[in-house]
């Protein structure tokens, strides 16, 4: 899984012009999600998520995570963030397909919500084309990528 966090001063999704969600200060989180994802991968990107410190405390910087200021998360799926190019045209053989992305996705969503407060993870719609408006604090953006498993070679 990979994650590109963005700390917010608000950010909503709006599709087809209406706001499907919104949040105030917090994260933005846009998810990727890889074909060979599993479980493990979501435990790691959410407990980091949850837990990452990218916020201020009395003037200190990088002391408070989301869950310590009690603040929102908005999670946004986003389909590129798997792509490579191809000459100039994106590839997205590296992405899990369709319902069974739709299925993990949501399966991300639901450990946010169990990991933190239900009515404080927001998030768009799965396979929309949604717009995503945001006011970034800093601007802070970390990107984030659940670490692989070695692949473990059959023959050995």
């Amino acid at each position: 899984m990979k994650a590109i966090i963005q700390r917010v001063q608000k950010s909503y999704v709006s599709v087809s012009g209406e706001v499907v969600s919104s949040i105030g200060p917090g994260l933005c989180v846009l998810v990727g999600i890889h074909k060979e994802d599993k479980q493990q991968d979501i435990d790691y990107i959410v407990r980091k998520i949850l837990n990452i410190r990218i916020f201020e405390d009395d003037g200190k910087r990088w002391q408070k995570s989301v869950k310590d200021l009690n603040q929102e998360v908005l999670c946004v799926s986003q389909f590129t963030l798997y792509s490579k190019l191809k000459g100039n045209k994106p590839d997205y053989s590296q992405n899990m397909g369709g319902d069974d992305a739709k299925s993990f996705y949501e399966q991300f969503l639901s450990s946010m919500k169990n990991n933190y407060c239900e009515e404080k993870v927001k998030d768009g719609k799965f396979g929309a084309m949604m717009q995503v408006s945001l006011v970034n604090d800093g601007p802070v953006t970390i990107t984030l990528e659940s670490p692989k498993s070695p692949q473990i070679d059959p023959e050995i």
